[in-house]
């Protein structure tokens, strides 16, 4: 086997390794860059010098900086999963030395791909993790384009223990381990990312989109060097580098798709342009930008539930909404880095994300709650006497900006380093259309409905057809709602590592600290008009156009014409009455500071690592509220708090040997509440004959966790992975939300629970089948299985109960794909499944509490490179057409059902 391998110094190199001796002429520093063939760097790569006893790992970059103080002649090895070792001789002086390695393929390797293969990105992965003192779990770009996932939620529903919350079929929000969403916290390239949305912590993940990605690093067990807000975890994305490669690069992709539900088609493309230049090519630079567009529709109804005074459930309301949906993103993101010698450099990066959801939505509603149940229903079919029907059309805009910058550094101080940056982010989430138009129906008809087959209930209204006759609808009212929120953060950060002899014990010592102040301002207009003066001069009959309004087997009617509302929306909206109490209550303004120190010391003893440390965290949370009083005076209600915390950390990673690692780690961490949830607010909403209060409890506390987390993992030759990780997190404060509903009024109210515990064990399987004979060698898998066990005890017992599931936890969720590749050609059949989960209790009816039903998706893709510089490729997604559902209390108490139907997605990727 001959591997390539370049010598010391490359001219370039060596010019920029005699400059820096002359500026620094005492230092004595080995670095270099490792990569493939193909110029493309290894990150994770372990980088050895056994005659000075070191060893350190490579960057994203491909990059590595470690002392060496000796002097003469050594050796430097380079071990990376999915290619063979190689090595070097280097003669170390009084000054710095550069070496850049090339580590190719094995001459028994019949893969002949010059772009990225899946086996490539899986030890691209692999190796990351393994280097790692903590728990991670890496994704790499090209990993993320070989499943159809066209968000970040998406890309990480792969990763082991992390199930995803959907909207419409397309995952916005992430569980890691089974938490709620809010236990885990996103940052992009280290900047903390605020929240779009006024009433979660939580990051829309779906309105960035995938392929802005060079990394995703999700990390399970922090360090303390990182912030505390993270209970399950926390989620990096780092975004591309101009020294990801040596020179000039280009990369674009451009697709379309086939939509089954409405036969429409997805668009997507995307492009990066980057180029080092310079004497010694120190400086990169980097722009990037990603435009995709659906056009999607969908099949849902929703039926509200409730419990009467008989103690029966029954429907209090039905609706069948028929969407049409266009959804579009837009990304851009650039980086200006300054590298003047190994270990130093300065950066500004910048990313700039948008999603926009505009939907029409034509809606026929049912509502039970009008009428008389009659004698002899029960909780699963019933008739109801003087029912009403309505029929609305409602044209939505919602648009979330995500923005985030950041400057700063490193730099090299002797043996020791010193890292700083300051960091902005700001997201907006605004409704430039929340506009709604309503008739009622005179008819006042008898009607009944049976759930014997809860996902295909029947409905007497589809046999008499009362809701299609159109000329018995009469204007009911017009609804109009604007809604602004502006989350932005400031960050300051520091960072100094210096080795210290303890003892003839090296030891490298880290402190720092971080500084960041959040702003959060919610602002929501609301208006409803019922004047016979607001009604539009046509009926119902003159806004209908001749195509069908259908849901599943339901026929709907006809659809509103979207023009005419919007005409209708756009005269009448300037003179629509105001309801004052709920436009003002709405909304919130709240600031956060927080101030994180930290410090550590981690020391090597031979195959052992030990990290130790501990971080303070200081909160200063202010809020403010409206209120209304009785008379109609409107007021300002304030809420303050301080407290500060300890998180102590101890974390051990032991190499067995180079492919068995252990990790075991004790920590502690920190959810803080929502915004909305400690504010003093208190929110009237009616839909239809439901009416919700929703109010804020400025008495909450934090959540508090101390974790235990523990695995083995061994790295099978060439690239593959077996690994089980378990782990345990004692809750303290758990906060969760309280619904109690009387008659039909929902009282929602944040509350927190004394005591809970989150458990549970992740297994993982990565490998290609090399060992087989031929074409069968170019077989692999991909899997992982998470379980978890979870529960919090309520402060009080509600019926009965006091012991509860905790919300947003799935028992098991896991990941089965089988993947081929030989040569150009590659394809992957995955499927993905999380099991049912709680989404919210209801304190006075256990028959009430709502879950989410888990959901599985098979998914589908293949590549073919035809040249080196361009690659063909084809994705199918959900092609089971699994439905997303939710039930109060039992599976056969449907309260909403949809579906989505499949795609096929085709394209072309270039790489130049």
């Amino acid at each position: 086997m001959t591997i390539a391998l370049v010598g010391a110094m490359p001219p370039a190199l060596a010019q920029d390794s005699a400059t820096t001796g002359r500026a620094q002429a005492n230092a004595s520093i080995l670095s270099g860059r490792v990569h493939d063939e193909n110029g493309s760097p290894l990150p994770g790569a372990r980088v050895v010098v056994p005659e000075l006893n070191s060893e350190t790992t490579t960057d994203l970059q491909g990059e590595f900086v470690m002392p060496a103080p000796a002097q003469g002649e050594v050796t430097v090895r380079v071990e990376y999963l999915g290619r063979p070792d190689a090595s070097t001789p280097v003669t170390l002086a009084d000054r710095r030395i550069v070496v850049d390695i090339t580590v190719p393929r094995g001459a028994s390797s019949d893969i002949v791909v010059t772009g990225a293969s899946i086996v490539d990105n899986t030890a691209r992965a692999l190796n990351q993790q393994r280097q790692a003192d903590n728990t991670v779990s890496i994704v790499s770009a090209d990993a993320i384009g070989r499943f159809p996932d066209p968000n970040i939620a998406e890309a990480l529903q792969r990763v082991s223990g992390i199930g995803i919350e959907r909207d419409q079929g397309e995952g916005r929000y992430i569980n890691i381990r089974g938490a709620p969403m809010e236990f885990s916290t996103v940052t992009i390239d280290g900047a903390t990312v605020a929240a779009p949305s006024p009433t979660t912590r939580a990051i829309d993940l779906d309105t960035i989109p995938s392929d802005i990605v060079a990394n995703l690093e999700v990390t399970k067990s922090l360090l303390p060097s990182q912030d505390a807000d993270a209970i399950a975890g926390s989620v990096n994305i780092a975004t591309r580098s101009a020294f990801d490669s040596k020179g000039f690069r280009l990369s674009a992709s451009a697709g379309a798709s086939y939509n089954d539900y409405g036969g429409t088609s997805d668009r997507r493309g995307s492009l990066s342009i980057s180029n080092r230049f310079g004497a010694d090519r120190q400086f990169g630079i980097l722009l990037a930008g990603s435009y995709s567009k659906t056009d999607r529709q969908l099949d849902n109804v929703e039926n509200g539930w409730a419990v009467n005074a008989a103690g029966q459930v029954r429907l209090v309301e039905t609706l069948f909404k028929d969407y049409d949906t266009k959804r579009e993103r837009v990304s851009l993101n650039g980086a200006l880095e300054w590298r003047p010698s190994p270990g130093n450099r300065l950066y500004a990066r910048g990313s700039f994300s948008q999603f926009t959801d505009d939907e029409y939505r034509n809606r026929l509603s049912i509502l039970w709650s009008e009428g008389a149940m009659a004698a002899g229903s029960t909780d699963s079919r019933a008739t109801f006497s003087n029912t009403r029907i309505e029929k609305q059309i409602r044209h939505r805009v919602q648009r979330n900006k995500i923005y985030t910058g950041a400057v700063g550094g490193e730099n090299l101080i002797g043996e020791g380093k010193v890292e700083y940056s300051a960091s902005y982010s700001e997201s907006k989430q605004t409704y430039p259309r929340r506009d709604e138009l309503l008739f009622r129906s005179s008819l006042r008809p008898t009607l009944s409905y049976d759930f014997a087959n809860p996902d295909n209930p029947t409905y007497s209204l589809f046999t008499t057809n009362e809701h299609l006759q159109a000329d018995r609808y009469a204007f009911r009212e017009n609804a109009y709602r604007a809604n602004d929120t502006l989350n932005k953060e400031w960050g300051l950060s520091a960072k100094v590592e210096l080795p210290v002899d303890l003892g003839g014990q090296q030891v490298m010592v880290s402190f720092g600290g971080r500084y960041r102040d959040r702003d959060v301002v919610s602002d929501e207009e609301r208006f409803r008009d019922r004047r016979a003066s607001a009604a539009p001069s046509g009926s119902l009959t003159s806004f209908l156009t001749d195509e069908r309004s259908a849901n599943f087997n339901y026929n709907l009617g006809y659809k509103i014409d979207p023009g005419k509302a919007d005409a209708y929306f756009d005269a009448t909206k300037g003179a629509s009455e105001r309801r004052i109490p709920q436009s003002i209550t709405a909304d919130y303004r709240a600031s956060e500071k927080i101030l994180g120190l930290f410090g550590m010391a981690k020391a090597e003893f031979g195959r052992t690592t030990v990290i130790a440390g501990v971080r303070y965290e200081a909160t200063d949370f202010e809020g403010s509220a409206p209120t209304v009083a009785l008379n109609g005076t409107v007021g300002k209600a304030n809420v303050g708090s301080h407290y500060g915390k300890w998180f102590p950390n101890l974390t051990v990673r032991q190499a067995f040997t180079p492919e068995l690692i252990g990790r075991f780690a004790l920590s502690r961490g920190i959810n803080r509440p929502n915004f909305v949830d400690l504010v003093p607010r208190q929110l009237d909403e009616t839909d239809s004959s439901l009416t919700r209060i929703t109010e804020g409890n400025p008495n909450l506390r934090p959540t508090l966790s101390n974790n235990v987390d523990a695995g083995l993992e061994y790295y099978i030759r060439p690239v593959g992975l077996i690994s089980v990780n378990a782990f345990y997190k004692d809750l303290t404060d758990y906060r969760y939300t309280l619904s109690r509903t009387v008659g039909s009024t929902i009282y929602v109210r944040p509350e927190n629970a004394p005591d809970g515990h989150l458990a549970g064990i992740e297994v993982n399987w990565q490998q290609q089948f090399t060992f087989l004979p031929g074409l069968l060698s170019g077989f692999g898998v991909f899997a992982n299985y998470t379980w978890t066990d979870a529960e919090i005890k309520l402060s009080q017992a509600f019926a009965g109960r006091r012991v509860m599931p905790l919300p947003g936890q799935s028992k098991s969720s896991w990941n089965a794909a089988l993947f081929y590749e030989k040569g150009p050609f590659n394809a992957r059949l995955s499927y993905t499944k999380r099991s049912d989960y709680l989404n919210a209790v209801d304190a006075n009816e256990p028959r009430l509490d709502l879950y989410w039903e888990g959901r599985g998706q098979l998914d589908a893709t293949a590549s073919y490179q035809v040249v080196k510089q361009a690659t063909i490729f084809v994705e199918a997604k959900n092609l089971t057409n699994s439905p997303g559902v939710r039930y109060y209390g039992v599976r056969e108490r449907v309260y909403e059902y949809e579906k989505f139907g499949y795609s096929i997605f085709g394209g072309i990727r270039i790489k130049l």
